[in-house]
């Protein structure tokens, strides 16, 4: 994997990459990859892959739902080692299998992100347009994703992990997602982690969790 910059992409970190706003801080940050493997790469994919194999050698599944079936298919195998190898690229500290990654990985629709991101990401949209007036943040990350991916051509997934194995988590977090938008043609993935922070507990303050609870009542029927 060989991360590759992209301006657009630079332009959207510098602003998410530390958005105080009052209490709370919102951060962002976007990494696209090639998938052209690097020696290590080889390496880890191949254990990667031993490690599916063995699981499979080892599973009596048979609902054609489950992890079992799914990682039968090599181009399925393929796209959840490219996944993994990312997060690898992401957290090189992180030892992350790729059987139980396969676990926290959602696939979804640019209309589910959207959902999540115009609600979760009010506050930052709104500092954004009040900064850049030439388009809305969500359309500039759009642009910005289509340029390196071919939004069209991407299958999107969610990485969403136990807390106790969530790399991602930081003191303070109040919630957190992250996203890769695949394109096999081009073999690239972009990375898309976005969290938000509470600063009185990354300034040693007490967390009072029934703070969040009134505004985490409204997302409770929305489908993610």
């Amino acid at each position: 994997m060989k991360f590759l910059e992209y301006t657009p992409l630079d332009r959207i970190n510098d602003f998410l990459g530390h958005l105080n706003l009052g209490e709370l801080t919102i951060k962002g940050c976007l990494e696209a990859y090639s998938c052209k493997h690097t020696g290590t790469d080889k390496r880890l994919s191949l254990s990667l892959e031993h490690e599916i194999l063995d699981y499979l050698g080892k599973s009596s599944d048979t609902d054609s739902s489950s992890p079992a079936e799914f990682l039968l298919s090599r181009s399925s195998r393929k796209t959840l080692i490219y996944l993994v190898l990312t997060l690898c690229h992401m957290y090189p500290d992180y030892d992350f299998s790729a059987v139980k990654a396969h676990q926290f990985f959602t696939e979804e629709s640019w209309n589910t992100f959207k959902q999540i991101f115009d609600t979760y990401m009010f506050e930052a949209s709104k500092e954004w347009c009040e900064t850049y007036e030439d388009s809305s943040l969500l359309e500039t990350l759009y642009k910005a994703l289509d340029e390196v991916v071919k939004l069209p051509e991407c299958e999107i997934y969610s990485y969403n992990p136990d807390s106790d194995a969530d790399p991602f988590l930081e003191k303070g977090a109040i919630w957190s997602f992250n996203f890769l938008f695949y394109n096999r043609k081009l073999k690239r993935v972009v990375s898309f982690r976005f969290s938000c922070l509470s600063n009185l507990v990354a300034e040693g303050f007490p967390a009072d969790s029934s703070t969040y609870e009134e505004d985490g009542e409204i997302f409770d029927d929305m489908d993610m």
